[in-house]
């Protein structure tokens, strides 16, 4: 059987060990997902707390028929949208710019360059409102398939589809905006 299925199982019979069964294959995922929709990462913690927090109330609801993993993004995505919205009524566009991610590459010049880009890159992405950063961080970070995003994000296809083209457009106006499209080829 599945082990999501006889974990969240055991936690509906009060057994915590389900609970810590979920946690050890989803957190890292979790918490990356998070961290991409709140763009900071001490909120990024308190959701993902309280995303579990909510899956220990709510795991009566969780149909045992269905995968678990879109159960508990989507429970994971309501809660971090619904905090974004009540702190930030006027606009979900502002977050701070995120440090330059380092990259393994040995010669410093391309080093350097890969930095820079990478900086913009995620200056860009940070810039982006949380739905857009949610279907590229799924699609992209999470390498999701259109038929899986679809379900993640609890659409249809062509709209998923439709999601990630704008969000892409989006994302490649920002960038165009940083540098000119040469710099990114």
């Amino acid at each position: 059987m599945d082990p999501d299925r006889d974990d969240a199982a055991r936690l509906r019979r009060g057994d915590t060990a389900g609970l810590a069964g979920l946690m050890g294959r989803y957190q890292d995922r979790l918490f990356r997902y998070l961290l991409r929709l709140a763009g900071d990462e001490a909120l990024a913690e308190d959701l993902f707390q309280q995303a579990w927090i909510r899956v220990a109330e709510r795991v009566g609801r969780y149909d045992g028929s269905r995968p678990f993993a879109p159960w508990l993004f989507a429970l994971a995505r309501n809660l971090a949208l619904d905090h974004l919205r009540r702190r930030r009524p006027e606009s979900l566009d502002d977050h701070p710019e995120p440090e330059a991610p380092a990259t393994p590459e040995a010669n410093p010049f391309a080093r350097a360059l890969a930095l820079q880009q990478g900086a913009r890159l995620a200056a860009a992405v940070a810039e982006l409102a949380p739905l857009d950063r949610e279907v590229l961080s799924l699609r992209f970070e999470e390498d999701l398939a259109l038929p899986d995003l679809a379900r993640r994000l609890d659409v249809p296809v062509p709209t998923a589809k439709a999601r990630l083209y704008r969000a892409l457009g989006r994302l490649r106006e920002r960038l165009l905006a940083r540098a000119p499209a040469s710099e990114w080829r």
